[in-house]
């Protein structure tokens, strides 16, 4: 009896709170089973800041925190650096582990960062353009295990924009053209373009209605409050046929007639902005608490607009119908103006620097002029391929800001990569620099995160990752993204970039970085059956043949201008080459298959006309994007991908028709250069057709032999 009594009151705690924990204890149960009936939840006692506990008990692990969001990154931790498994956007190795590692000692950590911030309207399309429920579990799962609690949620828009245009007497046709199709909704909410992409048909604003709802259910189980887009002013750019109030038309962005601004400080404005928050709140609920948007993004037109009355009148109307409410700018470039933060109430304001990796503007600007805000990285524009990352100025930053003389506006960390599925390690670092008051040292920490991915020690895997930290993951200057890949530039004898502010130029050792692959490769034999291991190897091996091009690349423009024909076709032939070998290469695993970005666009559709659409849109982002002006095709292979099914059909065959060019001209007959504007178009409507079946290819082993030994 008196045992019985004991157990009772052992478990007391954890029965009170157990309602609480319920959403940590389903993400458990759906990633690690293993380890979900050995799980035991306890509510700490409140604080000023969040926190954990570990220990074990009576054979289980006993997790104390104050929430949710606190108990699923001590579940984390108690995996990462006790189990050694991790989870990623790049593969999981969440695999059993058997016997339960003993944690004696309780174990407490405290959270160093009031706010951990994801995303960046951007991934929404580069990255979750076509994710469904079963994706989404799985991001908020890795949200939750990470310390997420502030994320932005940029997609179900349709539904309330469709609603507020209704009840300002748009008709049908227009909304629709005003309405992006799925995979450019980002720039539409951020003013830069509408309609393209378009139309989406109902059904599917119905279902990402549906899907919106569904995640801020499952965000708020795991502790994860949303960012939902706000009203700073964007309407049709036609807007001015409809009212009479102060309508700022705000030009191009590239070839694309961008939205208009209502001017905040116009009686109409807060009209406008009451239907948009109602219906929002219709929708979504009535507790949300952070919005975003930032009128005048990225060359906005500002003229005739008073910035000071504008600012206070955007949070004004914000905080009528949702009282709490604070406003998320992005502080990027010269945003947020001084002029539109001066007469806001900045309490209730949160800046995120933007581009912490390149950018200080939080301590140039004196902490936003004393405004809230916190450190973010973006690490990847356009989802483009390549490895990059500044580990050690993520955690010297992060820490100068958390310590320095504007501590006390520096609110937390954030991840807004422009695409997500990339550079796992980076996202790692900096959410659980979140969790850490003292420094980071990245050379110690790295080992635990190689660990952790793989699940064990290894010493080649060490010295690998050694090697990483001194190339691929260094500081080498400002970079908008990773370095990028030749092979897949639009052809051209002189190259400085793929995409339009992207550079070729490798800022480390590249045999240094040679070095490290082999090392890494060198463990095979024990990771045969690791999925992280793979993904990794050949991400790894495909940067090694990206900068093998650009010296082969280099051989054959010399030989073009010297005229001289063998040594041209030579290198233009070994150019060729690498192109095949990379496809062998991502042809070992669905991860890096075109055919498996299709079949998610696929997948996502409900019905044959959003299928279609949906791969038009997913085929036209990864080439040319968009615009149809060829005097300002400035956004071509902005989200381009090294992708087998790709590299063969897409960049060898573009590259092909140069160097056909190329050689008539060394044989001295007339020729006209290829028209890659219309080529590509053609391209993009030949392969969006799913063709075939994936073609077997040889060992990972066999075409890695090929590469780095």
């Amino acid at each position: 009896m008196k045992l019985t009594i004991h157990i009772f009151l052992l478990l007391l705690p954890c029965c009170l709170w157990a309602g609480e924990f319920d959403g940590v204890t389903q993400l458990a149960k759906r990633r690690v089973p293993w380890l979900a009936n050995n799980l035991v939840f306890a509510k700490m006692g409140a604080g000023s800041k969040e926190a954990f506990q570990l220990k074990t008990q009576n054979g289980k692990l006993v997790i104390t925190a104050t929430g949710p969001n606190a108990a699923a990154v001590a579940l984390n931790w108690y995996l990462k650096y006790y189990c050694h498994r991790s989870m990623s956007h790049m593969g999981d190795n969440l695999s059993p582990v058997d016997p339960l590692p003993v944690i004696k000692e309780t174990v407490t950590i405290d959270a160093a960062a009031q706010y951990r911030y994801a995303l960046n309207y951007c991934t929404y399309n580069y990255t979750m353009s076509f994710y469904n429920w079963s994706d989404w579990e799985h991001e908020l799962d890795w949200m939750a295990l990470n310390g997420v609690n502030l994320m932005l949620v940029a997609n179900g828009s349709e539904a309330i924009w469709q609603n507020v245009l209704r009840k300002l007497r748009y008709r049908e046709k227009e909304i629709t053209d005003f309405i992006t199709g799925p995979a450019y909704n980002a720039w539409w909410l951020m003013g830069n373009i509408e309609g393209w992409g378009g139309p989406m048909p109902q059904s599917q604003i119905d279902s990402r209605k549906v899907l919106v709802q569904k995640m801020i259910a499952r965000m708020q189980a795991l502790g994860i409050e949303p960012v939902m887009p706000g009203f700073y002013g964007m309407v049709p750019h036609d807007f001015n046929t409809k009212t009479t109030g102060h309508i700022i038309k705000q030009g191009n962005w590239g070839a694309f007639i961008r939205p208009a601004i209502l001017d905040p400080t116009d009686t109409a404005f807060s009209r406008v902005a009451g239907i948009f928050y109602e219906e929002t709140k219709k929708l979504y609920g009535k507790h949300i608490r952070f919005f975003s948007g930032d009128p005048f993004h990225e060359g906005g037109i500002t003229e005739g607009v008073d910035l000071r009355k504008a600012g206070a009148n955007i949070q004004k109307v914000m905080q009528q119908h949702f009282p709490g409410a604070i406003w998320v700018l992005q502080g990027w470039q010269d945003n947020p103006k001084k002029e539109l933060l001066a007469e806001t109430d900045k309490s209730s304001l949160l800046i995120q620097e933007l581009f912490g990796e390149n950018t200080n503007n939080w301590e140039t600007r004196n902490g936003y002029e004393s405004t809230p805000f916190i450190w973010c990285c973006v690490n990847n524009f356009g989802e483009r391929p390549g490895l990059n990352g500044k580990l050690e100025r993520y955690a010297g930053e992060v820490y100068r800001a958390a310590t320095g003389p504007y501590k006390e506006y520096m609110k937390g960390v954030g991840i807004m990569p422009e695409g997500i599925n990339n550079n796992p390690v980076s996202y790692d670092l900096v959410l659980e620099l979140g969790w850490h008051t003292q420094p980071v040292e990245t050379d110690k920490w790295i080992n635990d995160y190689a660990t952790a991915r793989y699940g064990k020690r290894n010493d080649n895997i060490t010295a690998a990752w050694k090697l990483f930290l001194q190339t691929i993951y260094s500081n080498p200057g400002y970079q908008e993204g990773p370095p990028e890949n030749v092979l897949c530039a639009r052809p051209a004898l002189e190259i400085r970039s793929v995409s339009s502010w992207g550079k070729l130029k490798k800022g480390y050792d590249t045999a240094l970085f040679v070095k490290a692959v082999q090392a890494f490769a060198k463990a095979a034999p024990a990771f045969g059956n690791s999925e992280t291991y793979k993904i990794d190897l050949i991400n790894f091996a495909r940067q090694v043949l990206a900068n093998r091009a650009d010296t082969v690349f280099a051989s054959m423009v010399s030989a073009y201008k010297e005229k001289n024909t063998t040594a041209f076709n030579t290198a233009a032939n070994a150019f060729l080459s690498l192109h095949t070998l990379t496809d062998e290469l991502l042809n070992t695993h669905a991860y890096y298959r075109l055919t498996s970005y299709q079949q998610q666009a696929l997948r996502s559709g409900y019905t044959a006309v959003e299928k279609k659409n949906n791969l038009h849109n997913a085929m036209m982002l990864i080439t040319y994007w968009g615009e149809n002006n060829p005097k300002e095709d400035y956004l071509h292979e902005y989200a381009y991908k090294e992708w087998a099914g790709m590299m063969t059909s897409f960049y060898q065959q573009r590259w092909m028709m140069y160097f056909d060019h190329l050689r008539n001209s060394l044989a001295g007959k007339i020729t006209t250069p290829p028209n890659f504007f219309a080529w590509e178009r053609e391209w993009v409507m030949q392969n969006e057709p799913i063709k075939g079946t994936v073609q077997p290819s040889p060992s990972l082993d066999k075409v890695i032999r090929k590469i780095v030994f």
